[in-house]
């Protein structure tokens, strides 16, 4: 979690949303370094477990309409959620419309330049999911098409994380 910590640049002041956090075992550790941690995702019966673990707000939505006004966190993240979203480039732009300017989101998705990638998306469509991976640079050019400064930052062997700012214009 450190390395999620440091891209995320906590502790802050402000709400942090972790969308298509689930059950909110990768945010529920940095309770105490924001004021306040939104769980958004689709799925009721994991946000009722996210619930249980008291503290962390949950909402029911998609990333592609989010059910926040503009400029509502200083803080986004978004972990291994990326290739689910029904239409990335409209999730995007919800997440940038939501995040402060000043503020930050950092996405960890499966780096599908890798070989053991690749194979857990032909498996997931053999699978009949509707998961659509993506490489790093269209991630990338999603961002800075809705006006974020975005960059790659580390890379594991299996998932890359992608650091997005929205710098004051």
């Amino acid at each position: 979690l450190t390395v999620l910590e440091d891209l995320l640049d906590l502790p802050i002041r402000g709400w942090m949303l972790d969308m298509g956090g689930g059950t909110g075992r990768v945010s529920y550790p940095f309770l105490g370094h924001a004021h306040r941690i939104v769980i958004a995702d689709a799925s009721l019966p994991m946000l009722q477990a996210a619930g249980r673990k008291g503290r962390l707000l949950t909402v029911k939505s998609l990333a592609e309409c989010l059910p926040f006004p503009e400029k509502s966190f200083e803080r986004i993240l978004v972990v291994d959620v990326f290739h689910h979203f029904e239409n990335a480039q409209r999730s995007v732009a919800e997440l940038a419309r939501v995040l402060k300017q000043g503020g930050r989101m950092v996405i960890e998705e499966p780096d599908l330049r890798r070989r053991a990638v690749k194979a857990v998306a032909v498996a997931e469509k053999l699978a009949f999911m509707k998961s659509r991976f993506f490489q790093p640079l269209s991630i990338l050019n999603m961002l800075t098409e809705c006006g974020l400064s975005a960059k790659t930052t580390n890379s594991d062997g299996f998932r890359v994380w992608i650091v997005a700012d929205k710098t004051p214009p």
